[in-house]
Parts: structure tokens; C-alpha cells; sequence
């Protein structure tokens, strides 16, 4: 069925969520299998180990980057009236709320996306922060919080347009964006092959980065075929978590969106990967002083996120594909926070001596010094 008759069938709207449904049942199942998480990549990229949860990341990143580049070159996308590009943005956002991310996601040991994962698998922990998470998110949009999320945006800002295109600001083209994913592409491959990685983990993290530039596409091309005008939209997880968890607690006639797929996509994809695999398990908090942290960083993840105006997937993935400057800024934090977090907090013999390992890459039988979501 093309897209212009399924539209015609079910409605641009239902359209819209068929298509968040589809890509997040995608996203949750390969995330699942490959252990995709940025925290854990920054962790082994800041202690100096080498547990394939960085090549797995950077597998994803250069796909993303790939992916996205080449449709955009192919014609079938055109990122110029994305949010990320076309609207004003927040220079000082991005940097602040990417180091307030970051920092969350070392304490809650998970960014947005992996919380949402690992809760599908029966993680209570996991379940308890995404619910914070999803709390302070809408709290720093419409409530509490928005009137610091609006002061500190105001610092320092940057026009929409080519301003905020990295693409037009360096030159490079988008030939030089594919050649520069190409290069982290590469890399990858190699550190695959020196640490071993396994199917799962490399081909379930091309599939992940695969996903994001699939959600690029599929917003624009529905967009395209649509009688009204729809935004284009990323992979991401702060808003789309705000939202979810507003329709749940209100009645509302909004009509369905290609978020309010997502996210639901997301968790079922997870718990059939882990029910396939046999890898459902409860698990809860360790004590008070955990469910203290957990909850610490669920709210500065959650404000961080709005703020920077995307998550570890929404700027770390879905914005630097398509080389928005804030996105960047935002990356660059996260990385910067977290790994300086993890080196305050987690690094001392005493602390690590009894810490829990991270989840293992399905095949592989080594574990990164990382904690357990």
C-alpha cells in the first residue's frame, strides 16, 4: 500500500503514530540486543576500557550521520524546516541542559532511551526514573520549571536557518558530512574487530542509527503527501515522554502524533526482545541512598532534556545527523558532565569494588566497569 493510500485509509494523523509505532517497535528491539546506551560509552571511554559499549555507540552515531546525509543528497529528505534547523535556538540551553543531562544519566546509570528500554525488561528502578524523568520534562515545558528553562535559554541565542546549519556554516557540503561519518564509520569497524564485538552488538547498533534517519524520513515524506502542514520530527524521547505521560493522566482531543507511537513502539519492542531472549527480569532498588541518586537524575535529565531541546538520542543522534549547531553543543556537554560526574562519584576503589556491572553485549563475554542501569 503507498503512502498516499494509507493516508487516505486511516487519517494523516494515524499515519503519523503508524509510523512512530513501526520504528519504535525497531528501535526498542535493536537497542535491546545491542546495549545501546551513551552513558556506558562514556564510561568506558573516560575509565579507558574497552568494553564494546563505545564501538557499539559509534556504530549507531555514524550510521545516524550516513544514513541521514544520504538521503538528503538522494533527494528524499530535507532537514532546512526541521525545529533543530529552521527555528531560533538556545546556545546556552544546549550547553546547559547537555551538562545536566549528562550528569543525570550518570546518576540514574541511563539516558532517557535506555531507561525506557531496560523498563520493558522488568527494571523497576528504570520505571521509577522514566516516570521522574517524564514528570520534570513536562514540569521545565508548561509548569514549575518553565520559567528557569526560559531564563537560562535567553542567555544566549542563535537565528534558525543557515546560523544554525553546521553544513552551511563549515562548508563541507553534505558529500563532507557523509565523508565525516564515513571516517566514524570506519573507526568503529575497526575497534569491532581488535574488541571482538558480536553480530548483535554492531549490527543491532547500525540498526539503531538506521532508525533515526527511517524517523527523519518517514515525518518529511508523510508531511510531503499530507493536505496539512505537519513538522518534521525526530527520534527522541524527552518530549515525546512529556506527552505520553500527559495524555495518560488527562483527557485530551488531541489528535494522535507520530510521538505517541514512539514511545509505546519502544517499550513493546524491548519486552519482545527480552522475551525472546529470556532476559525478562524484576529488579528494584538497592537501598535508600540508590533510589536518592535515581531519583536525582531523573529530574536533571528531565529538566536538562527540555532545555537543551533534545535528549542522548534527539541531540546525540537525530540532531547531529542533520549537523544542527546546538545539538552539537549539547553532545559535547553531555560527553564533558558525564564523564567528570562518573570521575567524581563512581571512580573511587571503595565505591567500584562493589559496584554492579553494566548489562553485556548478547555473545560477549566481557563486561565494561559501567553500572548497572
Amino acid at each position: 500500500m503507498g503512502l498516499e493510500a494509507l493516508i487516505e485509509r486511516i487519517g494523516e494523523d494515524w499515519t503519523f503514530a503508524a509510523a512512530g509505532l513501526g520504528i519504535g517497535l525497531a528501535f526498542g528491539f535493536l537497542a535491546q540486543r545491542s546495549r545501546f546506551c551513551l552513558r556506558s560509552a562514556v564510561i568506558e571511554f573516560s575509565r579507558n576500557v574497552t568494553g564494546g559499549k563505545l564501538t557499539v555507540w559509534l556504530f549507531a552515531f555514524a550510521t545516524a550521520v550516513l544514513a541521514t546525509q544520504w538521503l538528503v543528497l538522494a533527494g528524499a529528505f530535507d532537514a532546512s524546516d526541521a525545529r533543530q534547523i529552521a527555528a531560533r535556538g538556545s546556545l546556552s540551553g544546549a550547553a546547559v541542559g547537555g551538562a545536566l543531562f549528562g550528569m543525570g544519566m550518570i546518576l540514574a546509570r541511563g539516558c532517557s532511551s535506555r531507561l525506557l528500554v531496560l523498563a520493558a525488561q522488568g527494571n523497576l528502578r528504570s520505571v521509577l526514573s522514566g516516570l521522574i524523568f517524564a514528570v520534570s520534562a513536562q514540569a521545565a515545558w508548561t509548569g514549575a520549571l518553565s520559567p528557569m528553562r526560559l531564563a537560562i535559554s535567553e542567555w544566549w541565542t542563535v537565528d534558525g536557518g543557515a546560523s544554525r546549519d553546521l553544513i552551511a556554516r563549515t562548508g563541507i557540503g553534505h558529500g563532507g558530512a557523509m565523508l565525516f561519518g564515513a571516517v566514524w564509520l570506519a573507526a568503529a569497524i575497526f575497534w569491532a574487530r581488535r574488541q571482538r564485538v558480536p553480530v548483535w552488538g554492531w549490527a543491532g547498533a547500525v540498526g539503531v542509527g538506521l532508525t533515526i534517519a527511517a524517523a527523519w524520513w518517514a515525518t518529511f515524506a508523510i508531511g510531503q503527501a499530507s493536505f496539512d502542514p505537519h513538522p518534521i520530527q525526530a527520534l527522541s524521547f524527552t518530549g515525546p515522554s512529556s506527552e505520553v505521560l500527559t495524555r495518560v493522566l488527562f483527557v485530551t482531543d488531541k489528535p494522535p502524533t507520530f510521538d505517541l507511537g514512539l514511545v509505546p513502539g519502544v517499550f513493546l519492542g524491548s519486552f519482545i526482545a527480552a522475551a525472546l531472549f529470556r532476559e525478562l527480569k524484576l529488579e528494584g532498588f538497592g537501598g535508600g541512598p540508590s533510589m536518592r541518586r535515581y531519583m536525582v537524575g531523573a529530574v536533571a535529565m528531565g529538566f536538562g532534556g527540555m532545555l537543551a531541546g533534545g535528549c542522548a538520542v534527539g541531540a546525540g543522534l537525530s540532531g547531529a545527523a542533520v549537523f544542527t549547531i546546538t545539538s552539537w553543543v549539547t553532545l559535547c556537554c553531555m560527553w564533558a558532565a558525564a564523564a567528570l560526574t562518573d570521575r567524581l562519584l563512581d571512580q573511587r576503589p571503595v565505591h567500584l569494588a562493589g559496584h554492579a556491572l553494566d548489562q553485556a553485549m548478547p555473545g560477549h563475554a566481557g563486561q565494561s566497569p559501567s553500572a548497572a542501569a
